[in-house]
């Protein structure tokens, strides 16, 4: 317990999944937690979930591809607590197809997203950090950032990215001297929203996308080596992990946290 007590964590996408997952649990070993995200209900929803099992939370309305929006909940962030330790960049989309048929439109969402909204979270937030003696900025990558994957040509443009550019910037930092430590997660098939924009027929066991999700035990058994699909809480405890003094040594690196897909 109190693995973070004292910190102060921003997670974006907190409303759901992965973020959810994580702002609990930092929130319950000792971090004041800021959960941001677009979905406005389910965001004040883990705020007040935070709050009624006695940690400290806040909800803040964030489109992470919006540099604007990054400025006023850094600056908001800085008001109300006067620093920032922990940032997971968290805040995601799939749209699966084949290149051929993927719109621009398309293409530039989920790069405005996932890796847009990555840049811009490390820009905006890092000067507090370090005014803040440090801290972990925590980027959630994917499986696809280290593996191709048919019809996942766009995803896997960002979240490949997003494992690059948190290599560039660790570097940087550890240059500075900053005290700031940047690393990327890198799920598997893990059981969150995101799931239900698979499209049909792209993968083993994908419904119609924003109906039925696909059916991830039916995925597991064919792709993951255990057999067994993850749990957003499988990805909270590496990023607990990450965000705590435990990896202190650890800048620039991959944890990856698949069931043993990347090893095939």
């Amino acid at each position: 317990m109190d693995r973070v007590k004292g910190k102060v964590a921003l997670v974006t996408g907190g409303a759901s999944g992965i973020g959810r997952a994580s702002a609990m649990l930092l929130a319950k070993e000792g971090a004041t937690v800021a959960v941001t995200d677009v979905q406005d209900d389910q965001g004040r929803d883990c705020a007040a979930a935070i709050k009624r099992a006695g940690g400290d939370a806040i909800f803040l309305h964030h489109d992470v591809a919006s540099e604007d929006a990054w400025i006023s909940v850094v600056t908001e962030i800085r008001s109300r607590f006067g620093k920032l330790h922990v940032l997971v960049n968290n805040a995601g989309i799939a749209i699966t197809g084949s290149v051929l048929t993927m719109t621009l439109a398309d293409w530039r969402r989920q790069q405005a997203i996932n890796l847009d909204g990555v840049f811009l979270g490390v820009k905006h937030s890092l000067p507090l950090m370090r005014e803040s003696g440090g801290g972990s900025i925590i980027n959630i990558s994917s499986l696809a950032g280290l593996k191709g994957s048919p019809t996942l040509a766009g995803y896997c443009a960002t979240k490949g990215g997003v494992r690059l550019f948190t290599k560039a910037v660790a570097l940087e930092c550890a240059a500075a001297r900053d005290n700031v430590r940047v690393n990327s997660v890198h799920p598997g098939v893990i059981e969150t929203p995101i799931w239900l924009g698979i499209l049909p027929g792209t993968i083993p066991g994908a419904g119609q996308p924003g109906a039925n999700a696909p059916n991830l035990d039916v995925i597991s058994e064919t792709m993951v080596p255990t057999g067994k699909k993850g749990l957003p809480e499988d990805i909270a405890a590496g990023v607990l992990y990450l965000a705590s003094d435990d990896s202190r040594y650890v800048t620039g690196s991959e944890l990856v946290i698949d069931g043993g897909m990347s090893t095939r």
